[in-house]
Parts: C-alpha cells; sequence; structure tokens
C-alpha cells in the first residue's frame, strides 16, 4: 500500500509495525463499515473501540470529547437512597427563601443574587442531604467551595436547620448592625459558617486544587489523618474562563488528587449572556479537563430525555445535539413548541420522524427545563461516581437552566443575573410550582413572606437526622484552638548576636533562623516552607536534604546532583513545596497552610519567600482572599527594594509593595534593617498567631539579598521593633569625628536596607558640615500609622491617646529626613503624626538596571544625597547657611 500523496508524517510512523497485513485488514474493515452503514456508523465505531481500549487500560491518548450526552446512562443510575419527595419539600424552602430574601433586601437597594441558586438548588441539596461530611466527627469534614452567587440559598438552608434567624435574613447584605448576613462566603465576617471565600472568581477552583494537595500534605507528613476529607467546589461554567480556574488542573491529576471534585454549573450563562454563544462550553471543559487528566462526568438531560434517546435509532438526535452552539439551545429553552420543531427537529428528516411521535407537553418539557442538574436521582449518580472514581479528580459537568423555577420572566434570561427581585405574582406562580403551603393572605402587606413548616416538621426532623449522619451542620468554621509552644530562645540568639565581621543578607539571616526553628521538638514540623521555584536564590537549598521537597511520589529518580552535600531531594513526607513558577499556586499553598488551624485543627506555619515584586503585585486578591479566610502564616518578600537587585531592571525593582500591603487591614508589614530585628519581630509573630490568645493576622516581612554585617541587638529596643521606630544611635555615639555639642541637629530615619545610607550620611554631615543626626530604624512605617490611626478613632470616643511615632520623637531636636528603598509614599504614611519638620526621599518611578551604587544616584537616596537633602533642610530652617546645600552638592558630584 502507497502512502496518498500529500500526507503528513504522524508519530505512527515512528513505531514499527510487526504485521502490516492485520493492519491492512483493520483499516479495509473501516473502509468497508463507512462504504455500507456510512460514515457516521465509522466514527460511532471508533468511538465506541477507542473508549473500550481507555476502559480496559490500554496506553492510548485519551478520546479528549464524548457525545453531548449523559456519562451515566439511566439504567447504570444507582438506587437513590433519600426520600425523594422528601427532599424536594425541603428543596422547595430553600429556593423560596432565597428569592425572598433578596427581593426583601431589594427595597433597601442592597442587592442580591436569585439566578445562580435557582440553578443549582439540587447541586447542592443532593450534596448536603447524602454526600457532605460535617467537622463533628474527625473535625476536618469535607471541604465546601460554595459558588459566591449561591450564597443565599445556603442562608436558606441554614435558616430551614436554625442556625440563622429571619431577622438575619432582613438583614442579608446590612451588616453594619452587628447582626447581618454578608453578601457571599466571608469567613471573616461570619466565622461560624463560612470557611472559604470564593466569590473573586478564579481563585475558588484554584485554591480548593491546593486545599486537596494539602490535606494529602498532611496525610503524608503524619500530621493529620485526612483519608475521608474530601474538598467539594461548587463553580460557573463562566467562571471557568478566569486564568486561575484551570492553572492548576495539571497539578491535580499529577498528584492524583481522588480527593477532589469540581461541580461545575453549566447553564450555559455568564453574568451578560450566553458563555459561548457560538459554541458548547460543555464540550470545550470536558476536552480541557480530560486533556488534563481529569474524570469527568456529564450530567446534561433530565429523565424526560429518556424516551428521546431510545427513539433515537439512528444517532441523529445525539449528531444535532451535538451540533447546536449552546446561544441557539438557551432561546429553545424560551420559545414556544412549534419553534423547536421547526428550528431543532426541522433539521433532520429522521428527527422529524422522531418529532411526530413526542407530544407537545413531552418537547416543552425537555426542552425548558428536563436537565441533569435539576434531578437529585442524576446528581446522586454523578457524586457516587466521583467519590469511587480513583487515582484521579473529577468534575462533573452539570447542565441546568439559571433561574431554574423562579417563571418565565427570570429562566434562561440573558439579563436575570442583574435582575434582584420577583413580584408578588412571579412568587404565587412560584409558590404553586413548586407546592408550598403559603396562602395568598400572607402577601397582604405587599412584602413577600419567609416560609417554614416548622422546627418540629418532617422536612426539618429529615434535615437534622441526614446531617447527624454525616457529621453535623455544613458549611460550618470550627476552631479548637491549639496554643502552639514557644520556640526555645537558642534558636533567635544567633542573629540576636550579630554576625560580628561576618557579612549577611537579612534574606541568608531569615532563612538562616527558619532552619534553626524547623529543627525545634515541639514546633519545628509544623513550619511549612513555600517557594515558587527561588529556592536557590534565597539561599534555601540547605534545607533540600535535611528537609525534602514534597512529593506524593517520593523520589523516583537519582537525581544528577545526588553526590553534593545540598543535594535536591525529593520525599512523600517533604516539608518543602517547592510549586515551580506559580505565584498564584504558591499563594494557594499558603492559605491552605495558613488556614489548617480551622480547617483541620492542626495549626501549621507556613512562610512564603518569593521575589517581592512578584508578590503583593501578583497575587494581592489571593492576599484579601487570605485575610478573609483568617489566615496565619509569614510572607516574605525577599530581594526587595528598588536598587537591591543589580542589573535585573524595571519589572524585578519592588518599589511599592509595602503601599499595597498597607491596605489590607490583617497585614502586619515590617521592613527589618537588622538581623536582630527579623528575630524580634518573628518571635512575637509566633505569639500573636500561634499563642494562647491567637489574633486573626498575618506578617509581610521584606527582606534584602545585601550583604552587610549584621550588628548585635542594643539594650531595651525590643518594643521599638515591634511597635516601628527605634533609635539605634546619636551623633555622640561616633567614635570619630564627632560633631560639636551646639552643631545644628536632624533626626534621619529609614527601613530596610536604607539604614546603612543613612548610617554613613550621618557620618558625612558629621564630618563634612558639624551637623549632628541621629539615627532611627523604621522597622514598620504601616504599623506606625495603624496604630496612629487607632488614636484618632479614640479621640472620636473622647479617648486622647498620643500616638507612639509621636512619643518616640519626642523632644527629638531638629527636621526629621526619612528613606527607604521604596516610593515616598511608604514613608510618608507616618508624616501627619510627626511633630517636627518632616519629608522623604523615596525611589519613585520605574526600576532601572544598574549597579546598586549607580541606581541610588540615579533615585537619590545614596549617602550624599541624604547628605544634601538634610542639608536643606536645615538650610530652610536656618541653621545652616544656603551656600552650604550648593557647596555639598558639588563636592559630591551631584
Amino acid at each position: 500500500m502507497s502512502d496518498p500523496v500529500g500526507k503528513l508524517p504522524s508519530e505512527l510512523d515512528q513505531l514499527p509495525d510487526r504485521d502490516t497485513e492485520e493492519t491492512a485488514e483493520w483499516a479495509a474493515s473501516l473502509d468497508a463499515v463507512a462504504k455500507a452503514a456510512g460514515t457516521r456508523r465509522a466514527e460511532y465505531l471508533l468511538r465506541r473501540t477507542l473508549q473500550h481500549a481507555e476502559a480496559a487500560g490500554l496506553a492510548l491518548p485519551k478520546l479528549l470529547e464524548t457525545d453531548y450526552v449523559n456519562t451515566i446512562p439511566t439504567a447504570a443510575e444507582p438506587e437513590f437512597p433519600g426520600d425523594e419527595a422528601m427532599e424536594a419539600r425541603i428543596t422547595a424552602w430553600n429556593r423560596w427563601n432565597a428569592a425572598a430574601m433578596v427581593t426583601r433586601g431589594s427595597k433597601y437597594g442592597v442587592g442580591g443574587h436569585i439566578a445562580t441558586f435557582a440553578s443549582a438548588a439540587w447541586l447542592y441539596e443532593t450534596g448536603f442531604q447524602h454526600f457532605f461530611r460535617g467537622k463533628e466527627a474527625d473535625g476536618s469534614g469535607d471541604q465546601l467551595y460554595i459558588q459566591g452567587h449561591a450564597s443565599p440559598g445556603i442562608y436558606a438552608r441554614a435558616f430551614l436547620d436554625g442556625r440563622i434567624s429571619e431577622q438575619q435574613l432582613d438583614n442579608f447584605r446590612q451588616e453594619s448592625g452587628g447582626n447581618g448576613l454578608p453578601s457571599y462566603p466571608h469567613p471573616r465576617r461570619l466565622p461560624w459558617l463560612w470557611e472559604f471565600p470564593t466569590v473573586s472568581m478564579g481563585l475558588g477552583p484554584l485554591s480548593a486544587i491546593y486545599q486537596a494537595r494539602f490535606n494529602r500534605y498532611l496525610q503524608n507528613r503524619s500530621i493529620k489523618d485526612t483519608a475521608n476529607s474530601h474538598v467539594w467546589a461548587f463553580l460557573g461554567d463562566g467562571e471557568m474562563d478566569e486564568p486561575e480556574s484551570t492553572a492548576a488542573l495539571a497539578l491535580a491529576s499529577r498528584e492524583r488528587l481522588d480527593n477532589l471534585t469540581f461541580v461545575i454549573n453549566c447553564n450555559l450563562q455568564r453574568l451578560d449572556g450566553p458563555v459561548r454563544a457560538n459554541f458548547r462550553v460543555v464540550q470545550e471543559l470536558e476536552a480541557q479537563f480530560r486533556g488534563a487528566g481529569w474524570n469527568v462526568i456529564k450530567s446534561l438531560w433530565g429523565s424526560a430525555w429518556d424516551e428521546l434517546f431510545q427513539l433515537d435509532t439512528t444517532g441523529a438526535l445525539v449528531r444535532r445535539l451535538r451540533e447546536v452552539p449552546d446561544a441557539q439551545f438557551q432561546t429553545y429553552a424560551t420559545r414556544d413548541v412549534a419553534y423547536i420543531r421547526e428550528h431543532f427537529f426541522g433539521a433532520d428528516p429522521a428527527l422529524v420522524q422522531l418529532a411526530g411521535v413526542l407530544s407537545d407537553a413531552k418537547i416543552a418539557e425537555c426542552f425548558h427545563t428536563s436537565r441533569g442538574g435539576h434531578e437529585p436521582r442524576k446528581v446522586y449518580a454523578a457524586y457516587k461516581a466521583a467519590l469511587e472514581h480513583k487515582g484521579a479528580p473529577t468534575v462533573i459537568l452539570a447542565q441546568t437552566v439559571k433561574g431554574y423555577t423562579l417563571g418565565a420572566g427570570f429562566e434562561s434570561k440573558n439579563a436575570n443575573h442583574q435582575m434582584k427581585k420577583l413580584t408578588i405574582d412571579e412568587f404565587k406562580g412560584m409558590r404553586d410550582k413548586l407546592g408550598l403551603p403559603i396562602p395568598d393572605s400572607a402577601f397582604a402587606d405587599g412584602q413577600v413572606p419567609y416560609g417554614h413548616p416548622g422546627a418540629d416538621s418532617p422536612e426539618v426532623r429529615y434535615l437534622h437526622e441526614r446531617r447527624a449522619a454525616l457529621g453535623g451542620p455544613a458549611p460550618a468554621r470550627k476552631v479548637h484552638h491549639v496554643a502552639l509552644p514557644a520556640p526555645a530562645d537558642r534558636s533567635f540568639a544567633p542573629l540576636l548576636k550579630g554576625s560580628g565581621k561576618q557579612e549577611m543578607a537579612t534574606t541568608m539571616a531569615f532563612v538562616r533562623l527558619v532552619k534553626d526553628l524547623m529543627r525545634d521538638k515541639e514546633t519545628g514540623k509544623r513550619w511549612v516552607p513555600i517557594v515558587p521555584d527561588e529556592a536557590r536564590t534565597f539561599g534555601m537549598e540547605s534545607l533540600f536534604p535535611s528537609a525534602g521537597i514534597y512529593s506524593p511520589l517520593g523520589q523516583t529518580y537519582e537525581p544528577v546532583d545526588r553526590d553534593q552535600l545540598m543535594y535536591y531531594k525529593e520525599a512523600k513526607d517533604g516539608q518543602i513545596l517547592n510549586e515551580g513558577i506559580t505565584e498564584a499556586g504558591a499563594m494557594a499553598d499558603f492559605i491552605a497552610a495558613c488556614t489548617s488551624y480551622a480547617t483541620h485543627g492542626e495549626p501549621m506555619i507556613p512562610f512564603y519567600i518569593f521575589y517581592s515584586m512578584f508578590g503583593w503585585q501578583r497575587t494581592a486578591d489571593q492576599m484579601w482572599q487570605l485575610a478573609d479566610q483568617l489566615g496565619k502564616g509569614f510572607i516574605v518578600g525577599a530581594t526587595a527594594g528598588r536598587t537591591t537587585l543589580t542589573g535585573e531592571g524595571l519589572q524585578h525593582a519592588d518599589g511599592h509593595s509595602h503601599l499595597i500591603a498597607s491596605t489590607n487591614p490583617a497585614s502586619l508589614n515590617y521592613d527589618p534593617a537588622f538581623a536582630y530585628e527579623i528575630a524580634v519581630i518573628v518571635k512575637d509573630g509566633l505569639r500573636r498567631m500561634y499563642g494562647e490568645q491567637p489574633e486573626d493576622v498575618f506578617y509581610y516581612l521584606t527582606v534584602y539579598n545585601e550583604p552587610k554585617v549584621q550588628p548585635a541587638m542594643p539594650e531595651g529596643v525590643e518594643e521599638g521593633i515591634l511597635k516601628g521606630l527605634y533609635r539605634f544611635n546619636t551623633a555622640a555615639d561616633l567614635a570619630e569625628a564627632a560633631p560639636a555639642a551646639d552643631a545644628p541637629k536632624i533626626q534621619l530615619m529609614a527601613s530596610g536596607t536604607a539604614i546603612h545610607w543613612i548610617l554613613q550620611a550621618q557620618k558625612l554631615l558629621a564630618a563634612d558640615w558639624n551637623v549632628a543626626a541621629d539615627v532611627w530604624s523604621a522597622t514598620s512605617w504601616g504599623e506606625l500609622r495603624r496604630d496612629a490611626l487607632e488614636c484618632d478613632e479614640a479621640l472620636l470616643r473622647g479617648e486622647v491617646r498620643t500616638p507612639y511615632v509621636t512619643r518616640a520623637l519626642e523632644g527629638a531636636a531638629g527636621p526629621v529626613l526619612a528613606v527607604s528603598d521604596w516610593m515616598r509614599q511608604v514613608p510618608d504614611q507616618i508624616s501627619q503624626w510627626v511633630e517636627q519638620d518632616y519629608t522623604s526621599l523615596g525611589t519613585d518611578g520605574f526600576g532601572l538596571s544598574d549597579t546598586r551604587e549607580g541606581a541610588r544616584r540615579h533615585f537619590g537616596v545614596d549617602a550624599q544625597s541624604i547628605v544634601v537633602a538634610a542639608l536643606a533642610q536645615l538650610a530652610r530652617r536656618g541653621e545652616v547657611p544656603a551656600s552650604a546645600v550648593k557647596e555639598a552638592r558639588e563636592r559630591y558630584g551631584l
């Protein structure tokens, strides 16, 4: 046989054919089927053969798309174990109260979303009744990532089970009075109910993957048995367009996270219209997930479709479903039967014949409402299959109608995401459709009533019995506080005593401290080092052989550097999470570790270290998620500042992360200058986050890669380090060229690496200009500002308090000049509470590639520039002659 002209080579051409005659026979058989029964029959046989091969475990590429039908046929569905009629009544009450809550709130203009939960109600209810494990068994239960816009339905269920009052429902989105309900899943605002913030779309699926992965991490490190915990993430089909939604799919399949299930509510609509107007989002998602190695279950059609599929002896119906774009199918859900007969069935003679035996009622039911996501038996079958599948995560693609049961004015309408209320007549229609015993008289005041069958009703008893069998209420967040003992002082001692004559960067000082803390017998195993593929940059390679890099497979190869002391060691019980090049993934890891104290009752101490430019700037949304989730841990922006990265340039030079970090109320932000400051901050951070009275905060520390001699800690500076400011030395402490007693005075203040510039400037001012400068280390501009703001707030309550920064500088002679390796807005945060004349120097503008010295001269923050700025301040006050400023510029070549 000769190849056809122009045939492109394929991978098959590289495989030896041991029996060309047999290969030819297979090809001839396929040709014969195509000729005798048509190409569609040939395509069908090939698909079935590939599916059979995949099921048999043959090493073939996966079939990325299957037909637009349910993965689990009706005949293969398991027995439904619940009381379907009872669960339907419970779901009806939840639908009603969710819609009533949002509608009642609309009179206050607070908004809310109705259509999302209406479409997904059975997806949640089936899980709550039969699958989602509570925390009263082993303390962990299942982790539920609930779609943010579905929150009214979750509140409605909590109202039914007695955990939320009618008054609270009426305070939906009205929290300031103290008895309201937050708009979406916000643990910080409702910490007994919500575990995971999800409404910043894309972060839910990303976090769910890393939560499932962190569950395995705890298991493999023998910290917590999480074998029975399952992660469920409820997502919208439109949400899957967010890059974070699919960023870690390969990780989930690579690490065989069969403790994870995505449930994607495919109502084919996003906020403004169809998700894929001209395409089919279900098929696209199936291909994407199967290609990434996930198990895919499609639950698309309700039982009303069974008759249609049985009548489809030619496959015409399945082919037609595969070719109709989503926007057109959405139109079918809103049009009359005549339109459907003409435009759907009329496309193929075989479909015309099939439609001829169908009643109008049957066609209307199928196209208007009958979806797999609306039937508990279909949903139960999908969930059960997901839990039973081993070796890979599962995604369930459940098709629904957005706005289902809300009436013709809502169902499948493009604008239904923005529709916030139903009319009284629409509620009455909904009541009749759901069969709820709510009389017309309940609407007498023109307000829609809440509905409840009674605390001792069969519905509520059934609900409580089911939840008791599954381990208690859900969703629920429970914290059983476990105070961690303080590490031994010997871990901090090396940093407190300084480095002697040896130079050491503060990045290395932090890593050295953590390495010692990881040896602590009581708490060492609880440290979780997280790094996005830059461990060697930060000097962390010494941790590789001792702590190990976490891998659920261990190390299946011999590392190339096995003969070296600090070789690359992966281990199933490894402690380090080295995430590769993904700051978003590392941040998701960090969040899971930071909240393990609540999720699993096991406090962990994560530190996430990264290039500072690629932290807050890239993942600030996740930092807010971390704050909302009440996470605790250390975020470390290494190689910080705009001028310490020699030669790296604009996109690596961070001069603004402290400004972004200052916007987050839960973030305690420090820019330590010396190793001993790091020791004091970390020790106190462990106390505040993991001690007897833990606070819901996390720490952001910036450290530098510039080696410097690290001094020993002076006496009595601990309070100042923690509060954000202390006097490091005075002009009188200078060993040489101390200024005269009556010399003009100035206060030089700096954070981070800038302390070294002002120390040099202090000497120049004394030696060259007879100016006495005291040096202050500003460890935290942000904490100084936080304290000052609290004093301002106290004043509104009639309490007179003086900010710490004001008290610390009280009596300090001369003006204040603040300097940092950050833009001036960072030190300027405290200016209004400094009583002295105040000005600042910083690194405003874009970063650039140069030497450290060249970059600092460019930004005007080197020692000589500081001297000129100090003289200019004093000249404005008449304390040095104006000519001194000009003379200094010329002397230093500025």
